[in-house]
């Protein structure tokens, strides 16, 4: 059975105008083209330290060749990726931390159904731990990959400003 998800998305408007839109995005993250995997932000409350981003998955994405010919689906790392692209964004807009966000490490991960395309996968994080050192910083984020009201994936990610 899975989880409930990390916070209630009734009361955001999934068709609103991105708070961040992928320049936003490309302001703060450096993944550019086939590696870019996220495509906006629609909502964050720095205080509870919760984001809900998105990534609309097309017919163009560079796996859809390959993964799975005659039925492409997104691959786990794929999904993962996107959630630590979700999550240095958040740690640098919320921390306003220069440089490098670097992923760290995945604590935990589960897949729940597939990705294709044609969906909007939304990206639910939740910082759940930030450490900030002297020549350094680290973040731990829970995030939940949801398509069409259910999860699609879950996952913990770590990562740090290098």
């Amino acid at each position: 059975m899975p989880p409930p998800l990390l916070f209630d998305l009734s009361s955001i408007d999934l068709q609103a105008k991105p708070v961040f839109d992928r320049e936003a995005i490309c302001e703060v993250n450096p993944q550019r083209f086939e590696m870019q995997q996220l495509d906006g932000i629609l909502w964050c409350d720095k205080d509870k330290r919760l984001i809900l981003g998105y990534k609309d998955v097309t017919e163009d994405e560079f796996w859809i060749r390959g993964h799975i010919p005659s039925r492409p689906l997104m691959p786990g790392v794929i999904m993962v990726e996107a959630a630590a692209q979700l999550s240095s964004f958040f740690m640098k807009h919320i921390y306003e931390l220069e440089g490098f966000v670097g992923f760290a490490g995945i604590n935990s991960a589960k897949f729940r159904s597939v990705v294709e395309p044609g969906q909007r996968l939304y990206l639910l994080g939740h910082i759940t731990k930030f450490k900030r050192r002297k020549n350094t910083s680290h973040v731990t984020t829970s995030v939940q990959g949801v398509v069409d009201g259910a999860i699609a994936f879950e996952t913990t990610i770590s990562g740090m400003k290098v």
